[in-house]
């Protein structure tokens, strides 16, 4: 708090910032700064003729606020109040132009017309400032805002300490268990200010362990049960009503369903909202494009948080709007939404049939629940979230009694087969079944009218049958990345080329992510634009006789973010045609979304120079490729940078990983900004002798990474000079390589966390 007012203190300073907007949750600590700032304006010598502090609140008028700022300045008689709002703000104009004055606006909610209300417009000339704090990001950008700083919840030492404060040194000291209680205690207000003084004033006299325990139970449970949050939720509730209709607010409780502290792919999430109905149909990319709309709306209102992954954007919800979430959706309106959330509360056997009656929508996910017995009797549940559970058993009348289901989130459980009775989910529009052991699909499905299908990792799965996927005529999401057993004779449709058929009678399909075995399945694939257009993963494994890619084909997939090449033991180049479809690579979609590329067992491939076609590139994993010299290959790299104009390989990257390349010498012969890298893994890479980095790119872009190797090998690395390699010295780790390889061949380490991002 005491850096934020730092900053904003300094910027009043500055002649060219004239409007300072403070955003963030409410109770985060918005007042208490503005207030600190007018008490500093009191307290301290300034040139300022006038400070004004105005509450505007969420309904705010301009009457009043004209009526506050004109008591302020000597306006403030019965019959000036009597005039219009025209007059009062000419009234206002006349004496405010003639000082230089500060206006604090507490809590705006949307745009304050400063002309309207009668405040001249801050600049260099007449040296006045306005500070204003706000919920909404977008307001800040409304109100034209200089300078814009976000009030972040507190860190665990600050909010333990403002927790202390509040509880008192005789309740912690009273008992010698107490101290360790209280800190599980303040880490459930999760640095929200408002949360720790309310909860801290209430545990101030309690003081048995006792005491603080069933505190514990309460928050964990239900932390609306707690004394004085009925204070909290209200005021924090004021920003998920002003969000702007029912649809976002329904995606905003929807999110409440997931467990606390988890970071779900904003993929995933939308992908939950098309399967509910909350977007418009018009359109497939519309109705995603309106997802993320949704999304920056409550990450702009600080009711979801970002949370930046190598691969794949996420967010996440504060545990204590999350409790707030929670109580609005199984309280406050609990008629039409109704929630049961048991997420990752250990349960070892699904809540009794009775408990599931009248409820709409239910988590049970990270539990470690193993068969759903019992068959609940509930006909207006929409949603079941079972995901990462130990279930190996539905009873096969489970879903006698669930037919308005709308999503089944089944994914990351060992069951091998889906009872018959699936066919009852009638009304079900999106089934997620990733990363299950499922060895079959149940021809049952063909009763279902899905719009969203997750089979990603699926590697166990066999048999679907055919005509399966093309009965799915409403079908918009199809996730199939790593689906399908390895082994070369019993592969899924064959090659999947089968699969490519049936995908092109999916008319208003608009997401796809698939696993092409065989030339043919490719051939088919590359020859409909339509499918290019779908593509978000694309993994090529196991194509034999093929020794060449031509990068066009792929650069015109404009939705594709992660790329991986497996097991394509004949491929000797990812050939860049400059001369007859460099336009088509130029083209503002061509690889501008890849974001991650995973090359394993490529024997014949020699580089990867087609790489610098793509400037967006987060991740990239290159390893048991026996014949790879070069990733970046300097002698093509200026060919292309003749025609395609000044390129910088791996701005964007964040996690560089290569292994088992032995006959590797260059990553690029030039040092790389590299601006982003978080980590950098070297492993058995022995002829790799240099790397491209030196001494002031790590002191002007202040790298903060991660490099991990061979202590060999970094001993045996060539430097530009000694300075430069100790400026790296305090970056390098150990690496300590895990020789176990899982089926595919690949280190399992590196395929569990390809698995993590996509799954």
């Amino acid at each position: 708090m005491q850096s934020i007012f730092d900053r904003v203190w300094r910027c009043l300073g500055e002649k060219q910032v004239g409007i300072i907007g403070l955003h963030g949750t409410g109770g985060v600590g918005k007042t208490t700064l503005s207030t600190q700032i007018n008490n500093n304006f009191c307290n301290e010598r300034n040139d300022f003729d006038v400070v004004i502090w105005v509450v505007a609140s969420k309904d705010h008028q301009v009457e009043k606020i004209q009526e506050e700022i004109g008591e302020k300045i000597g306006l403030s008689s019965e019959l000036w109040k009597k005039k219009s709002l025209r007059y009062k703000a000419d009234d206002l104009f006349k004496i405010l132009r003639k000082k230089k004055f500060v206006l604090l606006l507490d809590d705006i909610w949307e745009r304050v017309d400063l002309k309207d209300v009668g405040i001249p417009h801050p600049d260099p000339n007449n040296g006045s400032k306005i500070v204003f704090t706000t919920r909404s990001v977008e307001v800040c950008g409304h109100m034209e805002a200089h300078k814009h700083f976000r009030v972040e919840f507190l860190e665990n030492e600050e909010a333990w300490n403002l927790f202390q404060s509040k509880v008192g040194e005789d309740t912690l000291n009273n008992h010698p268990d107490i101290l360790e209680l209280a800190k599980i205690v303040a880490k459930e207000c999760g640095g929200l200010p408002l949360a720790l003084i309310t909860i801290g004033r209430a545990m101030a006299f309690k003081k048995t362990p006792e005491e603080w325990s069933y505190a514990i139970q309460v928050l964990k449970r239900s932390a609306s049960e707690f004394p004085g949050m009925n204070e909290v939720y209200p005021r924090l509730k004021f920003s998920y009503d002003s969000l702007p209709n029912d649809k976002v607010r329904s995606c905003f409780l929807y999110c409440n369903l997931f467990s606390e502290d988890f970071n779900v792919l904003k993929g995933d999430l939308i992908d939950c909202w098309i399967g509910e109905g909350f977007l418009d149909e018009y359109e497939g990319i519309g109705a995603r494009n309106q997802g993320y709309h949704f999304i920056g709306i409550l990450l702009n209102a600080c009711l979801l948080e970002e949370v930046s992954s190598t691969v794949y954007d996420r967010v996440k919800m504060h545990d204590v709007i999350r409790d707030m979430a929670l109580w609005i959706a199984c309280e406050v309106e609990k008629e039409k939404e109704n929630f049961l959330v048991h997420a990752g509360a250990r349960l070892t056997e699904a809540p009794k049939a009775d408990k599931w009656i009248g409820l709409r929508r239910i988590s049970l996910m990270e539990n470690q629940i193993e068969n759903l017995s019992e068959v609940p009797t509930c006909p207006r549940l929409l949603t079941l979230f079972l995901k990462d559970n130990r279930l190996k058993m539905i009873n096969n009348d489970f879903f006698q009694s669930i037919s308005s289901l709308k999503l089944l989130h089944l994914s990351f459980n060992p069951l091998t087969k889906l009872p018959s009775g699936i066919s009852k989910l009638v009304s079900l529009q999106h089934l997620d079944l990733s990363g299950t052991q499922l060895e079959e699909l149940p021809k049952e499905l063909k009763a279902l009218d899905l719009k969203c299908l997750n089979l990603n990792g699926t590697n166990h799965l066999r048999t679907i049958p055919r005509k399966l996927i093309s009965e799915f005529s409403m079908l918009r999401v199809l996730r199939m990345f790593y689906c399908g057993f390895f082994s070369e004779d019993s592969i899924l449709f064959g090659g999947n080329e089968f699969l490519v058929e049936e995908l092109l009678c999916l008319e208003v399909l608009n997401v796809l992510s698939i696993d092409l075995r065989s030339n043919s399945a490719l051939q088919k694939f590359f020859s409909s634009r339509k499918l290019h257009n779908l593509i978000n993963c694309l993994r090529l494994h196991r194509l034999a006789n093929i020794k060449s890619l031509n990068v066009c084909s792929l650069a015109t997939m404009k939705h594709l973010e992660i790329l991986h090449i497996s097991d394509c033991e004949d491929l000797e180049e990812v050939k860049i045609d400059i001369i007859c479809k460099v336009q088509e690579i130029r083209e503002p979609h061509g690889f501008q979304n890849l974001r991650s590329v995973h090359l394993w067992s490529c024997f014949r491939l020699r580089d990867l120079t087609w790489l610098i076609l793509a400037p967006n590139l987060r991740s990239l994993f290159v390893g048991n490729c026996s014949d790879m010299e070069e990733i970046i290959d300097i002698s093509k790299f200026g060919e292309v940078q003749q025609i395609m104009g000044n390129l910088n390989p791996f701005a964007k990257v964040n996690d560089f990983i290569l292994g088992k390349l032995p006959k590797l010498k260059s990553i690029h012969r030039n040092a790389l900004s590299f601006p982003l890298l978080q980590e950098m893994n070297i492993s058995e890479c022995p002829l790799l002798k240099k790397l491209p980095l030196d001494s002031s790119l790590a002191i002007t872009n202040r790298l903060e990474f991660v490099i991990r190797g061979d202590k060999h090998w970094w001993e045996e690395l060539e430097w530009e000079d000694g300075a430069t390699q100790n400026v790296f010295l305090p970056f390098f780790r150990s690496l300590t390589i895990n020789r176990h390889q899982n089926e595919c061949g690949e280190p399992e380490a590196e395929l569990g966390s390809v698995h993590n991002y996509v799954f």
